[in-house]
């Protein structure tokens, strides 16, 4: 018999008890069973401080971090009298991490660079987009304006700092324009048009799926090979060529 079950476990955690019994096997009295479980690296054994396993069979992976295939097979007697059988049990287990903070922010502007004239704000905010890595995420051009919408990942103690930074930053642009004498740049903040929205998010590498994992399906989960995150957007791209779990690159 050949069964296939789901399991996922939140990174550097350990794992639930999973069992190398079904729920029917569970209840009956096994003649000398021989449980054996291998991994996307091999077998396992419990003189791997990652790993534990119990003379029931039970594994417990700790620290987990390698997601992948994972395979027990059972040897086993109902009775003296009867044949041997042999139980095969493939799991699927999947690393996956809680949601992070992100911030969309939408700017409308002309299509050159803003003139001097922020100061310390400007070095600030320059420091803090260098800190967070912002990554451009989606952008395009109509006439003379374009909407540019960045994505980047917050610890919950730095957003209100970082979202006050941003927008004392454009708050200048618009003040420092009004003071200059001279002709406005080709490229400028449009006023009133900056918008920042909290939303949650996924780390490279890792995504969500509801029809995939229908288990958890707010969960990030890695991304299977096949697929691939490049950025902290919330799903997994396809990508024949991607064949680990957990890519950022295609």
């Amino acid at each position: 018999f050949f069964f296939s079950v789901r399991v996922y476990v939140k990174l550097n955690h350990n794992s639930p008890r999973i069992l190398c019994l079904t729920n029917q096997l569970r209840n009956l009295e096994l003649i000398d069973p021989i449980f054996q479980w291998t991994g996307p690296g091999g077998g396992l054994s419990s003189e791997n401080s990652s790993v534990k396993i119990s003379p029931s069979g039970t594994l417990i992976l700790r620290h987990f971090n390698q997601s992948g295939v994972y395979t027990c097979s059972i040897v086993y007697k109902l009775t003296a009298m009867q044949p041997v059988e042999h139980l095969i049990i493939k799991y699927l287990i999947y690393v996956y991490k809680i949601q992070v903070l992100c911030i969309h922010i939408y700017i409308k502007r002309n299509m050159q660079q803003q003139g001097k004239g922020n100061g310390g704000v400007k070095s600030k905010v320059e420091d803090l987009i260098s800190y967070l890595n912002w990554v451009p995420y989606f952008g395009f051009f109509a006439a003379s304006f374009s909407w540019f919408l960045f994505l980047c990942s917050f610890f919950p103690a730095t957003l209100i700092s970082a979202k006050h930074l941003i927008e004392r930053f454009f708050k200048q642009q618009v003040e420092n324009t009004r003071k200059s004498s001279e002709p406005l740049p080709k490229i400028y903040y449009i006023e009133g048009t900056l918008q920042m929205v909290r939303v949650d998010c996924c780390s490279p590498g890792y995504g969500m799926n509801a029809q995939m994992h229908p288990e958890c399906p707010e969960c990030c989960v890695v991304c299977s090979p096949g697929s691939y995150n490049p950025s902290n957007g919330n799903h997994c791209l396809q990508c024949d060529r991607s064949l680990i779990y957990g890519a950022t690159k295609c």
